[in-house]
């Protein structure tokens, strides 16, 4: 006899494992493209936020406080119901929580660069200034580098944040690993507890990593500095 199956209920995961493994899948998916486009629009974001041009940072400071301060729920609300109504249909509400998962992270992430790079003493701008660079070589061959070190174990705590607020896109149907297990809870009502408990461990597998990627990161900071 399998030892796991005097677990109560543990028949109700191996019976729905296709599923299970499906929804963690479509997690995984959520964050490696959510994860990817917040990081180019936060660097952009982060950019306009540290530029010398005004309209730029008040735009960029505009653009983080709005997302900041909204509900992702309201955010996903609005990308599943509100742009198909403008006409941006994909056929499937998938690439719409990427949209507003993309959208609510990016913000977060563009803080994280920016406290990175105002960590970066003031003296290695102004040298490099004063031989010639412009803001975009300075920033991309002065600052960054430097920066890159504070940057990285904020960043990945961004985004350990977004693998849990991957569950909220289960609720504008899209069948990740929360929104499975739901289903499966919903079907198996003497199982909910189990089906619940092993929706958390997947999501501790994704989450602990990151955590683990982030303590190495660090030790490997505190050794440069």
């Amino acid at each position: 006899m399998n030892p796991l199956d005097v677990i109560p209920g543990f028949d109700a995961v191996t019976d729905n494992w296709p599923r299970f493994w499906s929804g963690f899948v479509t997690t995984l998916q959520l964050l490696a493209l959510s994860g990817l486009g917040a990081l180019v629009i936060g660097f952009v974001v982060a950019a306009m936020r540290i530029s010398p041009v005004a309209s730029f940072r008040a735009f960029a400071t505009v653009y983080t406080e709005a997302l900041r301060n909204t509900p992702l729920t309201l955010v996903l609300f609005f990308c599943a119901f509100v742009l198909p109504y403008l006409g941006v249909d994909f056929g499937t509400y998938f690439p719409l929580a990427v949209i507003g998962l993309t959208a609510y992270t990016s913000p977060f992430v563009a803080e994280a660069i920016r406290s990175g790079v105002n960590g970066v003493p003031v003296g290695q701008a102004e040298a490099a200034r004063s031989i010639g660079l412009g803001f975009g070589q300075t920033l991309g061959f002065v600052i960054l580098p430097q920066a890159v070190r504070m940057v990285l174990p904020p960043l990945i705590n961004v985004f350990i944040a977004l693998t849990k607020n991957t569950s909220v896109a289960g609720a504008f149907f899209v069948s990740e690993l929360f929104g499975a297990g739901r289903f499966i809870a919903n079907d198996r009502g003497d199982a909910v507890v189990t089906v619940l408990l092993s929706v958390a461990v997947f999501y501790l597998v994704i989450t602990v990593t990151l955590g683990r990627v982030a303590a190495v990161v660090e030790q490997k900071v505190a050794a440069l500095r």
